[in-house]
């Protein structure tokens, strides 16, 4: 297990005595001015002591300037590859060069060393991670069963009646979790359309579907506080605006007992949204715009996930495929 301390033991040791001073210079860098976590400052001297440990297996000597200057695309290439055979992951890889890169980039900048055949190495490609939606059943099963798992004290009703309100309005607007608890009472008063707002401040407008209505007005008429515009929509039993993590553990409950897979996250409902969309024939572009994607490759995904989807009720429905 990596010991910080042990590291910095280490530099201190002068173990790599034309590096050091360049190394803590570095360091000194990541945390005043770029200002990484204290996690990721130690994993990149971590990566950066592996990688200068390599140099002086791979040179047969402690590495210098002139070392690093000289490192050819293959050195940097060989040095990926002792990674690989070291068992490390893809992204245990990537993340490791990545120190390297930035360690690099530090010498360009200050003019200390410069070396382009880094730029000519590509970090190890990682598995393309799909988003992972409910099927339809499965989506409307959990809506329906999640206000069972309410408090089971005076709160339940009203409780159980704005969980099913959020998880209605995750499904039926693709809405994230955090824009959906930020919404205030007069967010809705339109009742057809919304305005929302996502990451990076960037609005966008959502349809409202009647479901979804219903659902929020069931859980206001049952709510034992009265909710003015500006008030949160969604509060908690305190009254505060409702927290994250009260829906996940919502959530959590209804998965176990339907036996859903632990990707059947609040968030897997706004995939659902996105993937059941694109299966009833939904345009590409026009659900980037319900999901306020950036970039339209981001929303691409999704065209992967419909192939996977319809491919699953395929092998599940039809009497071909389960011979």
């Amino acid at each position: 297990m990596f010991d910080p301390m042990a590291e910095n033991e280490r530099l201190e040791k002068n173990i790599f005595p034309q590096i050091t001073p360049l190394i803590k210079k570095w360091q000194d860098y990541l945390i005043s001015e770029k200002r990484v976590s204290r996690h990721t400052h130690d994993a990149y001297l971590r990566d950066i002591l592996a990688f200068l440990t390599f140099l002086t297996e791979h040179a047969g000597k402690s590495p210098d300037k002139k070392t690093l200057e000289g490192l050819k695309p293959a050195d940097f290439r060989s040095y990926l590859a002792a990674r690989r055979r070291d068992g490390l992951t893809p992204a245990s890889m990537a993340r490791n060069f990545s120190a390297v890169r930035s360690f690099y980039k530090y010498m360009r900048r200050n003019n200390i060393i410069s070396n382009d055949a880094i730029d000519a190495v590509s970090s190890p490609k990682l598995k393309k991670r799909l988003p992972r939606p409910l099927s339809q059943d499965a989506a409307k099963r959990t809506i329906k069963d999640v206000g069972d798992f309410a408090t089971p004290d005076n709160n339940a009703d009203w409780v159980a009646d704005r969980d099913i309100a959020v998880l209605t309005l995750l499904y039926g607007c693709g809405l994230r979790i955090s824009e959906a608890l930020s919404l205030n009472v007069g967010d809705l008063d339109k009742k057809d359309i919304m305005t929302i707002r996502g990451k990076g401040g960037k609005e966008r407008l959502v349809p409202i579907i009647p479901v979804v209505i219903q659902a929020v007005d069931q859980y206001l008429n049952t709510c034992p506080k009265k909710l003015n515009r500006g008030d949160p929509l969604f509060i908690g039993v305190r009254g505060k605006r409702l927290n994250a993590r009260n829906v996940q553990l919502a959530m959590q409950k209804v998965r176990t007992a339907l036996g859903l897979p632990s990707s059947a996250t609040p968030h897997a409902l706004r995939h659902s949204f996105a993937t059941h969309l694109l299966t009833a024939g939904g345009d590409l572009r026009t659900i980037q715009e319900l999901l306020g994607h950036a970039d339209l490759s981001t929303t691409q995904h999704y065209t992967d996930v419909d192939t996977a989807y319809l491919m699953d009720v395929y092998n599940n429905a039809h009497p071909s495929a389960k011979k």
